[in-house]
């Protein structure tokens, strides 16, 4: 038995938690707390082995003990309720399918993460904060990890901000650049990039040249924000 730590995950949550024994009641699993959470063979949906991580949902058992579950589609709705386009969600990512990511939202639903709307690499179990794109007429939750509308320029022009201070004020980077090249660089897409390199250019905090951006002449380069 273990001390307590931070705990992992609780009763209601989604986490993806290492397997620390299997033994002819099941598998149990690290969640941070002083006992092993167990993970009945009823609940699983391939059995794990020690030392692997397993995605489960934390919920309680007829006696009210904590259990872990591998058939997240039993406690997991496909069409949400309470949430519209632009709500802040939390997602923890399952698995990558052909259209995307398919990710929990908030713990109590199914969402799905566009391939062209990802703007960095993820793996399955990661924890992040993600916005709400669209809410579909079917009820199901299409995801962004940008906030929509000025915020999400913000973020993007707080991104270039921050490439162009590593680089020593000068990025090969214009609205000529393509799509691919600045999503590797930048994580973000070509048109939100051009978008918030003219809000920053309005600004006089960058010029526009040929190849790439630069900061302009004089300005204070860690005081200027995006907005």
């Amino acid at each position: 038995m273990r001390r307590p730590r931070e705990p992992k995950a609780r009763v209601g949550e989604v986490a993806y938690l290492p397997v620390v024994t299997v033994n002819d009641t099941g598998a149990f699993l690290d969640w941070g707390h002083a006992r092993d959470l167990l993970l009945p063979y009823g609940e699983q949906r391939f059995r794990p082995a020690v030392g692997k991580r397993v995605l489960v949902m934390v919920r309680e058992d007829d006696r009210g003990r904590p259990v872990a579950t591998q058939r997240l589609d039993r406690h997991l709705a496909d069409q949400a309720t309470g949430l519209a386009a632009g709500d802040a969600v939390d997602l923890v990512i399952a698995e990558a399918t052909d259209l995307g990511f398919k990710a929990v939202v908030d713990h109590r639903f199914w969402g799905l993460l566009y391939r062209d709307d990802v703007t960095r690499p993820l793996r399955r179990g990661q924890r992040l904060r993600g916005y709400v794109k669209r809410l579909r007429e079917d009820g199901r939750l299409d995801l962004s990890l940008l906030p929509p509308g000025p915020a999400r320029l913000d973020v993007v022009g707080e991104a270039v901000l921050k490439a162009l201070r590593e680089s020593g004020g000068y990025l090969p980077l214009s609205d000529a650049s393509p799509a691919a090249e600045i999503k590797s660089r930048l994580g973000v897409s070509k048109n939100a990039f051009k978008q918030a390199i003219g809000r920053l250019y309005k600004k006089r905090v960058i010029t526009i040249e040929a190849g790439g951006i630069r900061f302009s002449p004089g300005g204070d380069q860690d005081s200027h924000g995006a907005s």
